[in-house]
Order: structure tokens, then C-alpha cells, then sequence
């Protein structure tokens, strides 16, 4: 007779507690909560974060490029922006706006 019981009736026979399908899908969805929060959620509002950074970044502003690189924007273009470099006029370098790590910009004096 054993033999025709599932597993379910037979752990519930054998007195051993059975988890049910509602426990299983709120276990999953605790799990899922707990990394939205610890993962997908702060990287989006990084994300957010530094989409305002470059898209503020003006010509004259002085940057921070994330090869350690310090700057002055001197033109902008869609995706690219020549920066110029150091005291020599004549070093100015295009270069992609997601290598723009920090902008600061010129006082208001």
C-alpha cells in the first residue's frame, strides 16, 4: 500500500513536515526582494548618478578622466568630447563622455 502513497503523504504518514508550494514561492520571492535591494537597485541609481554627471558636462568645465587624467572640455559632441590637457594648447585629445569620471566647474567670480 506504501507503494501507491506520493511522497507528500508518505513524509505526512511518516510524521515529518511537508513545505508546502505557497512556502516555496514566498521563500523565492523573499530571495528575489533581498537581492533587488542589495544589488539591482543601488547599481540603477549609480547609473542614474552618473548620466546627470555627463550629460552637465559643458565646455570650459574641468574633468577628471577615469585614467587619471585632469582636463578642460573644449568641445562636445554627441558621444565624444576634445579635451585639452595640461599647459600646451596643442594637446587636445577626443575622447568617449563615459571616460569622464568627475567635472568641476569654473568658479562664478
Amino acid at each position: 500500500m506504501n507503494l501507491l502513497l506520493t511522497d507528500a503523504e508518505a513524509a505526512a504518514a511518516a510524521g515529518q513536515a511537508v513545505a508546502s508550494p505557497i512556502v516555496w514561492i514566498l521563500y523565492f520571492a523573499v530571495l528575489i526582494g533581498i537581492f533587488y535591494f542589495l544589488f539591482y537597485r543601488p547599481q540603477k541609481k549609480e547609473q542614474k548618478k552618473r548620466a546627470t554627471l555627463i550629460n552637465s558636462v559643458e565646455v570650459g568645465d574641468s574633468i577628471l578622466t577615469t585614467s587619471g587624467f585632469y582636463g578642460i572640455v573644449i568641445d562636445i559632441t554627441d558621444e565624444d568630447v576634445i579635451v585639452e590637457f595640461g599647459n600646451n594648447k596643442n594637446c587636445r585629445i577626443p575622447m568617449k563622455k563615459t571616460a569622464i569620471e568627475q567635472v568641476e566647474k569654473p568658479d562664478a567670480e
